[in-house]
């Protein structure tokens, strides 16, 4: 069996990144992954500006009185075009070019008018405060965003910020989701005691769509290989990978890596970790194949560990390996050394310090273990048993999960 640090690297090293590309408003490259770099054309700010409501001066003013004529003011978008002389300021607002004869702001709070445009400084600021620079942001040619950046809200904002109206993206990632099972019945359907409605499909199908992928839903397939091959058929045909949940175990019903081997290839189907050991890897024709563990929470956090950092980077975006931080066990854990073991866990500020909590029995077919959860307590493989007091590693459970 591969570690999940060797199982990752075997396909992150299999897999190449897309070569589809094409130019779209920035409006819709939310969630989009970039297939050129974005660099600024402009500076950021592109002149000097106040940081605050208040009052323009020069610094060397201040060297003899605390009171200034106000001859004018400047406002954002209606800047001041005078020259200041001698014991002369401005009225500026946040925002609004400094003029050139300007060299220091002090806030509005800090002041008291006298008389009519006589403004009296009451607490002098250093020369040169709150002045937001030009291109102290961003100078013309800096780097914006690199090949492979994954557009959030905030980026488009930036992007408009910087006069760019439209960007090159990687196409959309096509994956197909199917689950087998002979077991598995449709929420909503009337269900035999020996039957259990199909959760999988429904996890992963929102999983991959919350990590920006188009999915196809391909539904529910019966345990008959000849259903599973013609189904996988019809998603390598369509989709540039497929992610499926069931039938990659040791059961006698247990059909798709054998179809997979016979209309492709399987690169490995076996990884040193809890829950999720049975995960199948290889690829139909140019398409690639994830296989997952039939249990809920296995085929959750397998996609998690294993499937998304491949699936991310044929995409085109960057890899980044998840975030982790360090807790304190506030019980004991039970595990046996030999596999990496995710267990769902509780984390909470106590005392101080991160502590974390088991959220309860950790059977891989309990997916309420990761809704009462808000984090994985990451075991490696060489640990035993962690006694309560032990520090160890967490991964929050975020975005695609929760």
């Amino acid at each position: 069996m591969l570690s999940v640090q060797d199982a990752v690297e075997h396909m992150l090293d299999k897999i190449q990144a897309p070569t589809k590309t094409t130019t779209i408003a920035i409006e819709q490259a939310v969630d989009r992954v970039l297939a050129a770099p974005v660099q600024s054309t402009v500076n950021v700010p592109s002149y000097n500006n106040s940081a605050m409501d208040g009052f323009g001066y020069r610094a060397q003013d201040m060297e003899e009185n605390t009171s200034l004529r106000c001859v004018g003011e400047s406002l954002a978008g209606h800047p001041f075009t005078g020259e200041l002389s001698a014991g002369e300021c401005i009225r500026i607002m946040t925002g609004a070019q400094v003029p050139a004869s300007v060299d220091t702001v002090v806030p509005q709070e800090n002041t008291q008018t006298l008389e009519p445009n006589l403004i009296q400084i009451n607490s002098v600021p250093k020369p040169g405060a709150n002045i937001r620079l030009l291109g102290e942001e961003l100078q013309e040619g800096d780097t914006v965003y690199p090949t492979g950046h994954r557009l959030t809200p905030v980026d488009i904002g930036m992007l408009a910020s910087l006069g760019v109206a439209q960007v090159k993206v990687f196409m959309p990632l096509k994956v197909a989701v199917f689950s087998t099972g002979d077991e598995l019945v449709l929420p909503g359907q009337a269900k035999q005691d020996f039957q259990i409605y199909d959760s999988n499909r429904y996890v992963l199908h929102a999983m991959l769509e919350r990590m920006g992928f188009e999915v196809l839903n391909l539904g529910l397939v019966a345990d008959d290989p000849a259903l599973i091959e013609a189904t996988f058929r019809d998603a390598a045909k369509q989709a540039d990978a497929i992610v499926c949940s069931g039938g990659v175990s040791v059961g006698d019903a247990d059909y798709t890596k054998d179809v997979i081997n016979k209309i492709g290839e399987v690169g490995f189907w076996k990884v040193a970790m809890k829950p999720g050991k049975p995960f199948a890897f290889g690829h139909i024709e140019n398409t690639w194949f994830f296989g997952l563990p039939g249990n809920p929470v296995s085929a959750t956090v397998t996609l998690m560990q294993l499937a998304e950092p491949a699936l991310r980077k044929l995409s085109g975006e960057q890899y980044t390996p998840a975030l982790t931080m360090s807790a304190v066990a506030g019980e004991a854990l039970r595990k046996r050394p030999g596999r990496a073991d995710f267990q769902r866990g509780i984390l909470r500020y106590e005392k101080g310090e991160n502590r974390v909590y088991s959220a309860g029995p950790q059977g891989s077919g309990m997916l309420s273990s990761l809704v009462q959860g808000n984090c994985l307590i990451c075991l490696s493989a060489e640990q035993g048993s962690v006694e309560a007091g032990d520090t160890v590693r967490v991964q929050l459970l975020q975005a695609p999960v929760k």
